[in-house]
Parts: C-alpha cells; sequence; structure tokens
C-alpha cells in the first residue's frame, strides 16, 4: 500500500520512539543525552529524466461515465422517490448489447422480473439501494448495485438529479467483496490474484465534469488468506473494466 505507508511508518515509529522514553523515564534523573547522529535528508532522484511519456494510459479507466436515464421520472425532484428496480431496468432497454439474450449479462435480465412484486427476491439481482449526498449539492443522490448474471460481478452505478432528469454519473463492473461510502467517496473492494491481498478503487466526485471519477487504486494486505483473481469485465459498456 504505497500510498499510505509511509503514514504507518511513521506512526509505528512514534510508537517506538513513546514507548522507549516511557520506559527510560522509570530511571532518569532528568540530565539532558544526546539522541544519536541526525539522519541526512536526501532529495528524491529523479530516474531516466529523459524517458518519453508514455502515449496511452496503462489501465483503461473511463475518467468519466455520464448519462441520462430515459424513461424514469424523479418525483418532486427527489430521489428517494425514484424505484430502483425502474432504474435498473431502463438500463437494461438502454443497452441490450450487454443484457440482451446471449449477451454478457443476459441472465441479470431474465432475473429482473423476480423484482417486481410477487417475483423471487432471492433470484432478484438487485441489491439494497442507498441515498447519500455525494455530489455536495447538500441532495441525496442514490447508489445502486445489481448482480451481474450470470458471472461473478458487480454493477456499481451513482445516479444524481439534474433539473428534472435522472443522471447516472458512475457506472463501474467488477468482482467485488465489497462497496463502501466515507464521507463523498465511494471505495470499491476487490480480490487480488495474490492471497492475502486485495485492490481498493476510490471513486470521488469531480464537479468539472460533473460525474464520479477514478481517484485511487491501492493494493493492500489484508492477511486474511483470501485468494480470487480480478478479471476484467466482458462488457464494453462505459464504466467496465
Amino acid at each position: 500500500m504505497p500510498a499510505r505507508r509511509p503514514a504507518r511508518t511513521a506512526l509505528a515509529l512514534a510508537a517506538v520512539a513513546l514507548l522507549s522514553a516511557s520506559a527510560a523515564a522509570c530511571g532518569d534523573t532528568g540530565a539532558l543525552r544526546g539522541a544519536g547522529p541526525t539522519t541526512t535528508a536526501v532529495s528524491p532522484t529523479r530516474l531516466w529524466p529523459d524517458l518519453r511519456p508514455a502515449s496511452s494510459p496503462a489501465y483503461p479507466y473511463d475518467v468519466a461515465t455520464r448519462e441520462t436515464v430515459k424513461g424514469v421520472t424523479v418525483p418532486g425532484g427527489d430521489i428517494r422517490k425514484v424505484d430502483p428496480v425502474a432504474v435498473v431496468t431502463a438500463e437494461l432497454t438502454a443497452h441490450p448489447d450487454d443484457y440482451g439474450p446471449k449477451r454478457a449479462y443476459h441472465a441479470t435480465a431474465e432475473r429482473m422480473r423476480q423484482c417486481r412484486s410477487g417475483g423471487d427476491r432471492e433470484r432478484c439481482p438487485l441489491l439494497k439501494p442507498y441515498h447519500r449526498d455525494l455530489t455536495g449539492d447538500g441532495r441525496a443522490d442514490l447508489t445502486l448495485g445489481f448482480r451481474l448474471y450470470p458471472t461473478n460481478q458487480t454493477a456499481v452505478r451513482v445516479y444524481t438529479v439534474e433539473g428534472k432528469r435522472l443522471v447516472r454519473v458512475l457506472a463501474d463492473n467488477d468482482a467485488l467483496t465489497g462497496v463502501e461510502l466515507a464521507g463523498r467517496a465511494l471505495i470499491e473492494r476487490s480480490p487480488a490474484d495474490t492471497s492475502g491481498y486485495e485492490y481498493r478503487t476510490t471513486w470521488v466526485w469531480d464537479p468539472g465534469q460533473r460525474a464520479m471519477v477514478f481517484s485511487r487504486d491501492e493494493y493492500l494486505h489484508v492477511g486474511d488468506g483470501r485468494h480470487g483473481m480480478r478479471t476484467p469485465s466482458p462488457s464494453a459498456s462505459p464504466g467496465a473494466r
């Protein structure tokens, strides 16, 4: 976890120093003691300064995925009154290349019928919806998740309201072990191909692009021995990895 390792190392060193000081204080006479030689600060060394910049990104993250949801109304501009089943159904209709017969996620479309009244809720691919302000406008936004059958992937979607329109501002598909909302950030956890490690991807609102954009990708040691494989989505739809 290179993004956080320096901070954790500093905390560990501080803790060791505190414990050492506490232990020494038991027999300390109060006299000044030398702390030893001070480590010389070393500035970063830039390697290969003449290296030509890459012509394409290393990983195909979509910078922003915005799409107006057609056929779904927002009663009174309140996103809490929007029917999540209607929202997912609208996506299935708008993207037949992903959800049509014999397509990558065809079983999701078949199972969505079970999400209606009288259906078998155990077979419904739609997960519990959550409402939280992720865009910073003081109004709740909608976070949805639904399973992408027959694969082991999960679709994560975030929607906001603009005027009278429902707008999708995040679309991502991945093999997930967990999703979290932290403040105004959405964090996805995915299994890594190394036992005991996982990926954590953070998405945050970008007011310039008016969408949730990729912010950080971390490779973390979780130490529980889980083993999995992060695989790209076979779909070419926006937000799929």
